[in-house]
């Protein structure tokens, strides 16, 4: 059987937010970087119609939230970091349904890290949710940035750095 990983690069960094997205304890966050791609908040997702709506103060409702994004094309901050976690077949095909605004792609060849599995996938934004530039009224929750940042600082010395790079 062979193994198959899951490159995270946001909030499944955060050890408690993987063992929540897969129902699971998650007992080891590989690090690892993945080469020729690059990370930005160009992940967008229509605040106003989907299935949980974020209000800001007094109200008011942004038409967009932002969320974290890998794209092809390596920049100055050097390949991604984050983990590889190893998953099941059935846990791929569940989290597929959880990132219902990704696409599953394979960098296989693009992830460097020790002990990895066969084959490794990561998920970036479909072409309608992909936002090359930042929408007008378009907000990043900051929970979930607080949350990203937690998880790269528990992964070690110089992870956050990296990531905020």
């Amino acid at each position: 059987m062979s193994r198959v990983g899951l490159f995270g690069y946001g909030s499944l960094v955060l050890r408690e937010s993987a063992s929540m997205t897969l129902g699971r304890p998650i007992d080891e966050l590989r690090p690892a970087r993945l080469r020729d791609w690059r990370r930005r908040f160009s992940q967008r997702r229509d605040n106003l119609t989907c299935e949980k709506t974020f209000e800001c103060q007094a109200g008011w409702r942004p038409e967009w939230v932002l969320g974290l994004n890998v794209e092809e094309g390596e920049d100055d901050a050097g390949p991604v970091n984050g983990v590889v976690i190893e998953l099941t077949e059935a846990e791929l095909d569940r989290l597929d349904i959880r990132e219902i605004r990704y696409d599953r792609v394979d960098v296989t060849g693009s992830v460097k890290g020790e002990d990895l599995p066969v084959r490794i996938v990561t998920y970036k934004a479909k072409p309608f949710h992909f936002a090359p530039e930042p929408p007008e009224d378009s907000v990043i929750l900051a929970t979930y940035a607080a949350a990203v940042e937690e998880g790269f600082e528990e992964l070690g010395p110089g992870e956050l750095e990296h990531y905020l790079a």
